[in-house]
């Protein structure tokens, strides 16, 4: 894996992240002012939903130029032998199993799929994050998967 490559994936699913929310919020926003949206009775609540979901929208698309302008603060962190915000990680599992991380200061949970290879966008707030924080390659750890606890060492941090 090349941390590189990694972060063009990453650059563009955020950027493709945000085109989503954007066309969301114009969408809701739209619909909020369409004249067949205006009330035609005191009980008629379509205009209140339609403004409530185009201000929620409009929320996704701050939280997505946020994510970008964080993951852009990061880039720039010169590689570290211990795992911090910005690293890049592989462990392995006693069974061969290799699992990728990469420690964002947002998004968690957003995966990627780069040439076969899963990468897991998580946090440092997240249980795993905590766990993997300041760890070092071959540090080892307990992690439960799939209902059972499994050893893993970490095998790379780019």
């Amino acid at each position: 894996m090349n941390k590189q490559h990694f972060i063009e994936h990453l650059k563009f699913a955020l950027e493709a992240k945000l085109q989503e929310a954007v066309q969301a919020a114009n969408s809701a926003r739209e619909d909020a002012t369409h004249e067949q949206s205006a009330a035609e009775t005191q009980y008629d609540s379509l205009s209140i939903e339609s403004a409530y979901l185009a201000q929620g929208q409009s929320e996704r698309v701050d939280d997505a130029h946020k994510a970008i302008k964080a993951f852009n603060e990061i880039y720039e962190l010169c590689p570290s032998e211990s795992i911090v915000i910005g690293s890049l990680i592989s462990c392995e599992n006693e069974a061969g199993d290799l699992y990728w991380y990469f420690i964002g200061p947002t998004e968690g949970g957003l995966k990627l799929d780069i040439k076969s290879t899963v990468v897991w966008t998580i946090t440092p707030a997240s249980p795993l994050g905590k766990v993997l924080m300041n760890k070092k390659v071959h540090d080892e750890f307990e992690w439960t998967m799939h209902g059972a606890t499994q050893e893993f060492e970490i095998t790379r941090i780019l």
